[in-house]
């Protein structure tokens, strides 16, 4: 009887080199006459651990990692493919402290299956959603998303189930469903990792909402780094129409739906819903003006449902457990789980999901294990290369939406950059303002001039020119950038820079927050 054994095949694992090491440990098996099932899972996200390899024994999978092609001997060795102590183990991984005290809904089978095994995922739950809805009206799918309390996790939180109303509401003949996957954010990997790790349930995900509103045509917009992503994408929606889970007749219910995945060439400003759909139209990624909102109007001017990786990958447990079952996660307005990603300077890198509600400190300390450096960690910056830079004075602050927003804070896409007491605060500023400067798609004035005047009077401010002009100069600019930019990029520039002079003055050369206002 064959040994089951997992090696990752996530691309953060395959950086660490888990390609190596599963090749390793199949001359190895060869070399001793031992049967293995060498199967390629989707990361847990532990990656500090990869590449991990994890062992299927009576007692459940046991981890070990990280493991290195030069290890693989040592194991065998140690007898690891029926659980024997190593160095590297890490036990049960279920049992790991950072696994096992995350409530993983979105991400409940990624690690676990085979990503483009349609088998694999029928036999954890997969598209239950798809037949509960099947025998649903659009609107009664409409009111279990609505009731979830699901909002958007692409970073703008706005409730899902009012985008998808619209859309089912406005009549047309043709509809259209876009999952936006053009994960740009610093710091940000949970759409990649879905898309890699489990393909399958952001497939089952838009197949809802296309069935929800009447929308028969999807298209998942990817950026162009993901090749790993793309590959397993494609083949696992060519396995869910040869199987009738995509195509003009899905199971047999008359209702169809169709699904193909375009590239984008990695342009920031495409990760803004109108820019994106000018860029689907085949046009230069251009943002465009609202309204006409896209629910209304959306790609080639019909109805358009635009979601977010994870928000459409949440849908499929929604459909299969009912609204109320998401709802009772969370706090306040901010319902369900958030796939957090921790990134940076910490020791502990990696997804963890959670219903929101615990403190950035508790997610800092209690998982990521403080800084890599073991110094004090100084600066997080969350939801992206837009986000706020939070001192650690907001580290008690909840993972909320609002309770953020009170801080003039966001929590965005969950991604979670960590830096110690080394970082010089003013030049993270500068690269916020020079990074709007390169991805600006150039169409309104305050982002297009704003951002690039704004990097200039950051460099004479870090020279220590003339402060008690350049500052208010800076403050100005930013003012300008927040009220007059057409869409998010020139108007959340002004959230790390005037964070990171707000907190951290002495950074600026100035000495105190009261001069630096």
């Amino acid at each position: 009887m064959s040994t089951k054994i997992y090696v990752s095949c996530d691309s953060g694992a395959l950086s660490l080199g888990a390609e190596k090491t599963a090749s390793t440990i199949a001359q190895q098996a060869e070399k001793r006459g031992l049967q293995i099932d060498l199967i390629r899972n989707g990361s847990r996200g532990m990656y500090w651990l990869e590449p991990m390899v994890e062992v299927a024994t009576d007692k459940g999978r046991i981890a070990y990692g990280p493991v290195k092609p030069e290890d693989v001997a040592g194991l065998f060795d140690a007898d690891f493919i029926t659980g024997g102590q190593h160095p590297l183990s890490q036990g049960l991984t279920e049992a790991i402290p950072y696994f096992k005290n995350q409530q993983r809904l979105t991400f409940a089978r990624v690690g676990i299956t085979d990503p483009v095994s349609l088998d694999d995922y029928l036999q954890h739950d997969g598209y239950r959603g798809l037949n509960n809805t099947l025998a649903m009206t659009g609107a009664e799918v409409v009111k279990q998303v609505t009731d979830s309390g699901l909002r958007g996790r692409g970073g703008a939180a706005f409730p899902t189930g009012i985008k998808w109303n619209t859309v089912l509401n406005t009549p047309s003949e043709q509809k259209y469903v876009i999952c936006n996957a053009d994960e740009g954010d610093s710091g940000t990997f949970s759409d990649r990792m879905i898309m890699e790790g489990d393909p399958f349930v952001l497939i089952e995900g838009m197949t809802i909402a296309g069935i929800a509103v009447g929308a028969t045509q999807g298209y998942i917009y990817l950026r162009v780094e993901y090749p790993h992503a793309h590959a397993n994408l494609n083949s696992a929606i060519e396995s869910a129409y040869q199987a009738g889970y995509l195509g003009d007749n899905i199971l047999g219910s008359g209702k169809s739906f169709h699904l193909e995945v375009r590239l984008g060439a990695g342009a920031y400003v495409c990760g803004e819903e109108t820019s994106l759909m000018e860029s689907l139209e085949g046009k230069r990624g251009l943002v465009r003006f609202k309204p006409p909102l896209p629910a209304i109007s959306g790609l080639f001017g019909k109805p358009t449902i635009v979601n977010n990786v994870i928000s459409l990958a949440s849908v499929p447990i929604i459909l299969d457990k009912g609204g109320e079952f998401y709802r009772d996660f969370g706090m306040g307005r901010s319902r369900g789980t958030l796939p957090l990603q921790l990134a940076g300077n910490i020791k502990h890198p990696g997804l963890v999901e959670l219903a929101f509600g615990p403190t950035l400190r508790e997610i800092l300390y209690d998982f990521g294990g403080g800084s890599a450096t073991g110094r004090p960690i100084k600066a997080v910056q969350v939801g992206g290369p837009l986000g706020a830079y939070m001192p650690e004075s907001q580290f008690d602050t909840p993972l909320d939406y609002e309770a953020f927003a009170q801080l003039w804070a966001v929590v965005g896409h969950g991604g979670i950059v960590v830096f110690d007491d080394t970082v010089d605060m003013a030049e993270m500023a500068r690269y916020s303002m020079e990074f709007c400067a390169i991805e600006s798609c150039g169409k309104c004035t305050p982002c297009r001039i704003g951002s690039t005047r704004g990097y200039e009077v950051l460099d004479e401010i870090i020279k220590g020119h003339d402060l008690n002009k350049n500052i208010p100069l800076l403050r100005d600019l930013c003012d300008t950038l927040l009220n007059g930019s057409l869409c998010a990029l020139g108007g959340m520039t002004p959230y790390p820079v005037l964070s990171a002079l707000n907190h951290f003055p002495e950074d600026f050369g100035v000495s105190d927050k009261a001069n630096a206002a």
